[in-house]
């Protein structure tokens, strides 16, 4: 793939998922002042390798003679040209999210759901927790009885988080740390607060079971975005831009972003999750719902929580 233009820079991880899709990135930095030269690389690269991809990813308008030669060349040569906003929901199922909240009708597609979509979120919720809590009840009894082993005190703890239209509600987890250890919102690697059963509940998504009373009540989805913590969603909406998009729909137990992204702990890696749960909100239909429960399955199976 040859890239024209620096305007959003992959990520490692991104680059490990095209990798696996036999896509290589070829970056030719776009000078305005000079577009002959970068006509030039251009060019140099076509010749030299079997490139099938054309990203635009400029901040700057792209040069008329540019323009020409690659809208001649893509049928020439069976390129495909296409721009970053384009290439980032069809190739990494994700929605590209700007460096700045300064276009009021960026994202304008994405919507709350309709009437008809929000029934059937409501009767997968239903479904999904009336299975959920059949498959998991023995496992909750031995959580509980791990957790009180382990680390005296309550099993559960109600937390502040951010639900549909920035409403806040108590969030009902198993406690995966020692008591009065929740002061600091970031949980770092080896995080000495968390004892040996929680960090295997972390892993294997437990902690996030007793959520299902979550969505009896209406607070959550089985399947959304992550419900954020009040206080870190006040940085984060200050920090990265249409943060508050996410807040569009409620939030759920698993979601696009828990199942695509390995968990992050700072603002870059909110900012991917984002990406994620945009691109949910905006596609969301019934098999990508399917979807995210069979991938979910995969994780708590790999263990590959936080």
């Amino acid at each position: 793939m040859l890239i024209l233009g620096e305007k959003y820079k992959f990520t490692e991880f991104e680059k490990q998922i095209l990798h696996k899709k036999n896509i290589t990135l070829n970056t030719v930095e776009y000078n305005r002042k000079n577009p002959e030269e970068v006509l030039q690389e251009i060019e140099k690269l076509l010749k030299k390798g079997k490139i099938k991809i054309i990203l635009l990813n400029t901040k700057a308008k792209v040069a008329d003679d540019i323009v020409r030669y690659l809208t001649n060349i893509q049928f020439e040569k069976d390129i495909e040209l296409i721009s970053i906003e384009t290439f980032m929901e069809k190739y990494l199922h994700k929605c590209y999210i700007p460096e700045e909240n300064t276009n009021l009708h960026y994202l304008s597609d994405i919507k709350p759901f309709t009437t008809f979509q929000y029934i059937q979120k409501r009767v997968i919720d239903y479904i999904g927790v009336v299975i959920l809590l059949l498959l998991t009840f023995p496992i909750l009894i031995y959580a509980r009885y791990k957790i009180k082993q382990q680390s005296p005190g309550t099993s559960m703890f109600k937390q502040l988080r951010v639900g549909q239209n920035n409403k806040e509600f108590k969030c009902i987890k198993f406690r995966s740390m020692h008591l009065n250890a929740y002061h600091d919102p970031y949980t770092r690697k080896n995080d000495t607060r968390v004892f040996p059963w929680g960090n295997t509940m972390r892993k294997t998504r437990i902690d996030e079971l007793p959520q299902m009373l979550n969505v009896l009540k209406g607070d959550m989805h089985f399947i959304g975005p992550r419900a954020e913590w009040n206080i870190l969603k006040k940085e984060y909406e200050q920090q990265i831009p249409y943060y508050n998009e996410r807040h569009l729909v409620k939030p759920g137990i698993t979601g696009w972003a828990q199942v695509n992204y390995p968990y992050g702990r700072d603002i870059e890696d909110t900012k991917q999750k984002l990406m994620y749960d945009l691109y949910y909100i905006k596609y969301w239909n019934i098999l990508l719902e399917m979807k995210i429960v069979w991938k979910t399955i995969l994780v708590v199976l790999g263990r590959k929580g936080v």
